[in-house]
């Protein structure tokens, strides 16, 4: 079944991040459904813009989306959008953006000024977010307080681990997100 019925209620949610650190393959993890995925083959003219520097082996990149649901308990839907993480895509990320609730950001210890931009812009949007780092098995492992500190998040952000590829791992870091946005909503209440 593709569309929902009954009385569940249904949440926008953007996976996003910088170039290469894993939202197809979460999208991919998450979602109950096939997901809808816009993957091209790069090219000679993309190497001069895309650095793939730590993720040679990338051979692909998202030029539009990524989308798939996830169904949690309680009737709650997540319509999960993977947001290109080229800068050259800022415009498309903006449209995909409208509407969300808030952002799961995907970071990779490797490179994490690369985050630094997608942050901003999730921040600039007003968008609650949480952060799950990509445990890349080659990536260097950082204490909680030195990631908060190094990526500037403030206290009440979420930091979480997981391993994109792995369901239960990615859905722990979705569940992350969901509660902080629970936790946001009710003091927006109050």
């Amino acid at each position: 079944m593709y569309l929902p019925s009954g009385d569940q209620s249904l949440v926008k949610i953007l996976v996003a991040g910088p170039f290469g650190v894993g939202k197809t393959t979460m999208i991919d993890a998450l979602s109950e459904t096939i997901p809808l995925h816009t993957e091209e083959t790069m090219t000679q003219a993309g190497a001069m813009v895309d650095d793939v520097a730590g993720i040679r082996s990338k051979h692909t990149t998202t030029v539009a989306i990524d989308f798939g649901r996830r169904t949690l308990p309680g009737d709650l839907v997540l319509y999960l959008f993977g947001t290109p993480g080229q800068r050259r895509f800022k415009p498309l990320w903006e449209d995909i953006a409208n509407g969300a609730l808030g952002a799961l950001v995907l970071v990779d210890t490797r490179r994490l000024g690369d985050s630094f931009e997608v942050i901003d812009m999730i921040e600039e949007r007003g968008l609650p977010y949480a952060v799950a780092v990509n445990a890349f098995p080659d990536a260097p492992d950082y204490p909680p307080t030195i990631l908060r500190d190094r990526l500037d998040l403030a206290g009440h952000t979420p930091l979480v681990t997981c391993d994109a590829r792995d369901t239960t791992s990615s859905i722990d870091a979705l569940i992350a997100l969901v509660s902080h946005l629970i936790a946001h909503s009710a003091m927006d209440n109050t």
